[in-house]
This record gives structure tokens, sequence and C-alpha cells, in this order.
């Protein structure tokens, strides 16, 4: 059987960049070789390159995102995204992709500029009757005051950049002499930033994907973080607990589950995304959609795979053969 050529693509320009390449290295880990030719492709400021072990860069032609190996031109079959950021999270690539109709894992460019934007993101889904934290959005020239903001939106606050993810970027202002520089250093990672109230409650997150027939929930995590919300440190650097199962009733289980699917099916059914949820104990009000969710061995979805008892390797081939 002939192999279909996969380009594994990670990397980015933001910075989520160097969490898109634990991604990307811990799924080609997982990707069967005995049915696919992979190569990693890093996307990164300085240009678009195939990196093959024991050789230089090599660059990849813009115009159809094929290259040149000992004098033979390859061309890819599907493309396996794990870009966190611009421009694999933001629907640029995707677009790209989809001019030169080469097919790709994930959502669709439409799909993925909406989730990038945690503020259209919010609009788009208000009609699946999703409860949705108080909000306001500022432009880099954007008039405000800080008692405006705070009577709008009360005490605490997040203070978060509109567009990226890896807890880049937030700040909980807890009192109002904070919400200058909570707003300043939003803005060093793009020219929108979201402010939100503050909801009390328990976290929860699931993972959700299209595996080729149907659309499949992966079990609920809880976290539990030892600081002031689930920031870089309690993702990446071991501070905080991941609870999967998630120790819930079934009622609760059944209202994420139903939530999940209902905003997988309102975004289009297709590739995956996490999302991300707090419960007050009388509402389930939505946190975020992770278009292109972490991969990495610390991260959320890889241990719901394994908590259902679906191999990395059965994921990725689900995902890829839709394609092909």
């Amino acid at each position: 059987m002939k192999k279909s050529t996969i380009a594994l693509v990670y990397g980015g320009y933001s910075s989520e960049m160097e969490i898109s390449k634990q991604s990307g290295k811990n799924v080609s880990d997982h990707l069967d070789r005995n049915r696919y030719e992979v190569y990693e492709v890093l996307i990164a400021p300085q240009g678009w390159h195939v990196l093959i072990q024991g050789r230089e860069p090599i660059a990849i032609n813009k115009s159809d995102f094929s290259f040149e190996l000992d004098g033979t031109r390859i061309r890819f079959d599907a493309a396996f995204l794990m870009i966190h950021g611009i421009p694999g999270e933001n629907g640029q690539l995707q677009a790209y992709f989809d001019m030169i109709g080469l097919p790709y894992t994930g959502c669709s460019s439409l799909v993925s500029a909406l989730t990038f934007s945690k503020y259209a993101c919010k609009a788009y889904v208000r009609d699946t009757g999703v409860a949705l934290a108080k909000d306001r959005m500022l432009y880099r020239d954007s008039t405000w005051t800080v008692e405006e903001l705070v009577d709008q939106l009360g005490l605490p606050m997040f203070v978060k950049p509109n567009d990226g993810g890896s807890s880049f970027g937030i700040t909980k202002v807890k009192s109002a002499d904070q919400l200058e520089d909570a707003i300043r250093k939003a803005f060093q990672e793009g020219d929108t930033v979201l402010l939100e109230s503050q909801i009390v409650g328990r976290e929860l997150t699931e993972g959700v994907y299209f595996d080729g027939q149907k659309a499949v929930a992966l079990p609920i995590t809880e976290i539990v973080t030892e600081r002031e919300y689930f920031d870089y440190e309690a993702k990446y650097l071991g501070l905080s607990k991941e609870i999967c199962p998630a120790p819930i009733d079934e009622e609760l289980r059944r209202l994420v589950e139903q939530t999940t699917l209902k905003i997988f099916a309102h975004l289009g059914n297709r590739g995956w995304m996490r999302i991300d949820y707090i419960y007050d104990g009388e509402r389930l009000h939505l946190l975020e959609i992770n278009p292109t969710p972490g991969m990495t061995e610390a991260s959320l979805v890889p241990v719901q795979l394994r908590t259902a008892g679906i191999s990395m390797e059965t994921f990725t081939s689900q995902l890829l053969d839709q394609l092909l």
C-alpha cells in the first residue's frame, strides 16, 4: 500500500511557538509510519522549512507548499496542523491551504478565525444558549476609564489578549489600581484586549473531535489549580491538578457533554477542539474554545484520550484518514 505524504506543521509567529513545537513533536511520535510518510514543517518568522534529521532545513515553495528532496519534488497529500497562535490558529494558514487545495486537519478557516477572537467567538456561539461572562473588548485607540470598566464588569475581572492562547498576557485584576498595567500587558500580545467579569466555580474542560463518522466527546477534566487561575505555570509547570474523569455527578456530566456537542455542531463538526467552562453551581458558563488544543505530554486532550481508551495513533489516524 502506498503511503500518504503528510506535512506535520508546527511553530508559528506568536509567543506560543515553543508550545506548538512540543505539541508537534509529540504528535509526530504517534503518527503511523507504516501508513504515512511524515515530514515535519516548521513555520517561523525566518521562513517555512522542512526539518529532516542530519540535513540542513529545506525551504518550502509557498506557491504550492512543496519542497525538493534529492532532486525530487515532494508534494503533500494532507497537512496535520499543530500551530498554536498566528498563522495556524487564526484561519490564515487554513485559507492558504484552501486556495492551493491541500486538505488539513482541524477547523475550517472561518471557524479558526472566529474562535481565535475570543470576543467574536462568544458572539457567534451565543445562539446556542450557553451562558457567558459579561465582557468588554478594547482596541488600541479605544477610549475608556478605570472607573467605567470597574463599574461595568466589577472586581475581580480578567484581562486577556483577545487573540491568543496558552495564558500569555492574562492578568486577574483584583483592585482598580492594577487595571491599567494589566491592559498594557495584554496589548503586548495583540491589537485587541478582552476584559471579563470573574465567575466563581468549578473549572471543567472537554475535548471533542470528528472521527470520520460522528462527533466524539471525550472524558471531562476538572482543573484545580494552586494559582489564582489556570495560567501558564499551572498549565505547563505542574502547578495544578487535572482530574480526569472529573469527579462530577451524572447530571452535570451530561450537561457538559451536551453543551460541548451542541457548540461543536454549531461550529461545523470538523476537526477537533477543546472547550473550557466554569460551573457556578447553577449554570455552565463558556470560558473559551481552543481550535488547536495543546498536544504535549502535559496537555489535557492526550490525557482525555487515554482515559477514553483511545490511543494517540488511533486519534491521529482518524483525523487524517477522512482527508485522504
